[in-house]
């Protein structure tokens, strides 16, 4: 028996619009998800409307001293957060390191999404911006 393999879709948070039809282009399968964690990691505190309870605390981590402490705490941050509020998926490694020349943190993310079976990685650069 052959597993149905469940298709995610989400609208393009670019707002581009489709070359055919004119209408917002959307996103699917392993970009959504992708394009979901990097909404969820991106949102602060109380910026969701009638959703306050849904956040991360990257950008305090990014403020604080360059180096091993802190980024530790941002995989940390990461890690509870994507298994707080991103069912879809099954995290299996963080990796976030210092970049001292790049005045931010290097971050690897590796995980499963819910019935496939290959690994999606995703590369961040962390960086101050105010």
């Amino acid at each position: 028996m052959a597993v149905a393999k469940r298709q995610f879709r989400d609208i393009d948070m670019d707002f581009t619009a489709h070359p055919v039809t004119g209408d917002v282009a959307k996103k699917v399968g392993d970009a959504a998800i992708i394009q979901s964690l990097m909404n969820l990691l991106s949102t602060g505190k109380y910026e969701r409307l009638m959703q306050p309870d849904i956040y991360s605390n990257l950008k305090q981590h990014l403020f604080q001293p360059l180096d091993n402490i802190t980024a530790s705490a941002i995989g940390n941050e990461v890690k509870s957060v994507i298994n707080k509020y991103e069912p879809r998926v099954s995290l299996t490694e963080v990796n976030v390191t210092p970049d001292y020349d790049g005045n931010g943190y290097s971050c690897s993310i590796s995980f499963f999404i819910v019935n496939q079976t290959n690994p999606i990685t995703v590369e961040l650069f962390l960086e101050r911006i105010r």
